[in-house]
């Protein structure tokens, strides 16, 4: 009975103190504070207006530019993934043919990959958190989703050179257990939509005036500028 008389007294005087002491409290609440800022950054997303034609060229000119590649980089795989699917490469592809397929594919990904995270994503990630660099687990997503991408090219990539050297026969079977081991492929592919998106049109009109590559030509018109 006495504890419970201490915690209502303690509840009274709680309710009794001042609004400023309360707010005190709240103010050293992290979960608020990260509620008020997406609250606030909701806000300011409603405000946005509806883009114009030649707006949304500019805003979307880096989605745009990258998805350009990315499709290589689609239709590359799906080449070689269908060969592995249905145990029989391209009628009109030569051995050698369909092994340059494959290591440039790689070759060109890892490359793209390079100018992204030396040149491109360090200029992204003074405003942008989705490009934000870090070792291990602290890297944004698609920082880790390169990681993860690269431990599977090297592995398929050892393969296909093995092949090309004659050190051993290819077998459909086994670069297929190359092209789905770990999963790599299915991050490969969510990447490569996820990245666009991130540059499209309706997130960078957000940080446009940041970032010097995205600049106004003549009418309105946009483009892009590394």
């Amino acid at each position: 009975m006495a504890d419970m008389a201490k915690e209502d007294q303690a509840e009274v005087n709680r309710l009794a103190e001042p609004c400023e002491r309360e707010n005190e409290i709240l103010d050293g609440n992290p979960a608020r504070d990260a509620a008020l800022k997406k609250a606030e950054e909701a806000k300011v997303e409603q405000k946005l207006p509806k883009l114009s034609a030649a707006e949304f060229r500019v805003y979307n000119s880096m989605a745009e530019h990258m998805e350009y590649f990315h499709n290589h980089f689609r239709q590359s795989w799906t080449i070689l993934k269908t060969a592995c699917d249905t145990n029989r490469r391209p009628s009109t592809m030569s051995l050698k043919a369909f092994l340059s397929t494959g290591l440039s594919f790689l070759q060109h990904l890892e490359m793209h990959h390079s100018i992204e995270e030396a040149h491109i994503f360090p200029v992204l990630a003074r405003k942008m958190p989705e490009f934000t660099a870090g070792k291990g687990g602290n890297a944004a997503e698609l920082l880790r989703q390169h990681q993860e991408i690269h431990v599977g090219m090297e592995k398929l990539g050892a393969y296909l050179r093995s092949v090309r050297s004659g050190e051993r026969e290819l077998e459909l079977g086994v670069m297929k257990e190359r092209m789905e081991e770990g999963g790599w492929g299915d991050v490969l592919w969510t990447h490569l939509d996820q990245e666009v998106r991130t540059l499209g049109a309706e997130n960078m009109r957000k940080y446009c005036g940041f970032f010097p590559f995205l600049i106004y030509g003549r009418g309105g018109e946009g483009r892009i500028r590394y």
